[in-house]
């Protein structure tokens, strides 16, 4: 497994090994040993339970069209969520903010493309807020958490926020607007939330 570390502390590119030929191709898409070992080589400092592959427990799939914005999304404590996340068809430009109480990259972002070509997944640690952008004509989207969804935890915050400042793709649709929720056409600024 190949491992990417951001400017923010936390996140982290990952992308398996992939064994293809003319047939197709095979990855192992999980191994909890081989992320544990990124997690070690990813802070080799850190104290050993951050170095430990999570236990998730619920895996999600969303099917979305070309310029669908979902997010910016996370469940606050006492159902906090750590995600592992992928796009097995299509593209899309997937994106975590910081918003760790103290962290001294709170309100910072980062942000990869995922697809079905390049098999990256973005490790998304507690405490962070997550959404993406559908790039291609359908994106279908799987993601891992450590903990199950929870109405009372959830919360959103808006995508376009200035004071996070996220650069999405936005001109790779074309001069589409992005296609939100209800709920994520509504969310709050982080300076209100």
């Amino acid at each position: 497994m190949k491992l990417e570390k951001f400017a923010v502390e936390g996140p982290l590119l990952l992308t398996p090994r992939v064994f293809g030929d003319d047939r197709g191709f095979f990855q192992e898409s999980w191994n909890a040993k081989a992320f544990a070992e990124a997690l070690a080589e990813a802070a080799p400092g850190a104290p050993a339970g951050f170095q430990q592959a999570p236990v998730f427990v619920q895996d999600n799939h969303s099917r979305s069209s070309r310029g669908v914005l979902r997010g910016l999304h996370m469940q606050v404590a006492p159902h906090p969520q750590a995600k592992l996340v992928r796009c097995v068809v299509g593209e899309i430009f997937d994106v975590a903010v910081d918003l760790r109480p103290g962290s001294a990259s709170y309100g910072e972002w980062v942000g990869a493309r995922l697809s079905a070509e390049n098999h990256h997944q973005l490790w998304i640690p507690e405490g962070f807020a997550h959404g993406f952008l559908t790039l291609s004509a359908v994106a279908d989207v799987l993601y891992k958490t450590n903990d199950y969804w929870s109405k009372e935890s959830e919360r959103s915050l808006r995508w376009d926020d200035p004071d996070l400042a996220i650069a999405w793709p936005l001109e790779e649709l074309g001069g589409l607007a992005p296609l939100l929720s209800e709920k994520d056409a509504v969310a709050p600024l982080l300076a209100a939330a």
